[in-house]
């Protein structure tokens, strides 16, 4: 098990932003939620953060590493960056609220 203050204090460095695409929003049907997270992260670390930072049960976590590809920007050819991608399944019952309400 993972110290809950050394997680306090790493939480932002692991879980950078969350993944909203069109295959991310249809996996949202399926209790699955996808997150951009640090390179260097594992499982473990990634389920601890998830469950500290939302208060859920994560039932399991696949993860990627995405290449690097080229992107053009008018004439100017560029790179995209590399980055983790994490899909994290959770219990029933247990939800993410991503987007904001707003009253």
């Amino acid at each position: 098990m993972i110290n809950s203050s050394y997680l306090n204090d790493i939480s932002m460095n692991i879980i950078k932003y969350p993944i909203i695409t069109d295959k991310a929003t249809r996996l949202l049907a399926n209790n699955q939620y996808s997150f951009v997270v640090s390179p260097k992260s594992d499982k473990p670390t990634i389920k601890a953060t998830i469950e500290y930072l939302f208060n859920v049960k994560v039932v399991k976590i696949n993860t990627a590493h995405l290449p690097k590809k080229k992107k053009r920007v008018g004439q100017y050819m560029g790179w995209k960056s590399h980055y983790k991608k994490a899909i994290v399944t959770l219990s029933e019952g247990d939800t993410i609220n991503l987007f904001a309400e707003e009253n």
